[in-house]
């Protein structure tokens, strides 16, 4: 079962992203590593699909739309963005983190 995430931009409280780490700084450092990481995986996934319509010999003459290679680019553009999927996942507690120890605790 897949959660359902919304598309669109939605007020949270602060103090809820901030309750798992005790620092609304340390949460938001969080959420923006984890949005990277699925930011860049999406592009490779999208790259990779889009290379099989790579044509080395077109021109700007010889540029055709193609229906498929359309409709794949319009998938990804409905998806959630990274930074709602990353609060999502943060939420429910599938981010895994940690802290690096600071030279003054050790």
């Amino acid at each position: 079962m897949t959660k359902k995430i919304p598309t669109n931009t939605i007020t949270r409280n602060l103090c809820d992203i901030a309750a798992p780490t005790g620092n609304i700084y340390e949460s938001v450092v969080i959420l923006a590593k984890r949005a990277n990481q699925i930011a860049i995986a999406e592009k490779k996934e999208l790259t990779k699909k889009l290379e099989d319509f790579k044509n080395d010999r077109d021109t700007m003459e010889e540029v055709f739309e193609n229906r498929e290679q359309i409709e794949i680019s319009k998938f990804y553009e409905k998806q959630p963005k990274p930074t709602l999927v990353a609060i999502s996942e943060f939420e429910d507690g599938d981010i895994y983190y940690r802290m690096a120890k600071r030279e003054e605790e050790e």
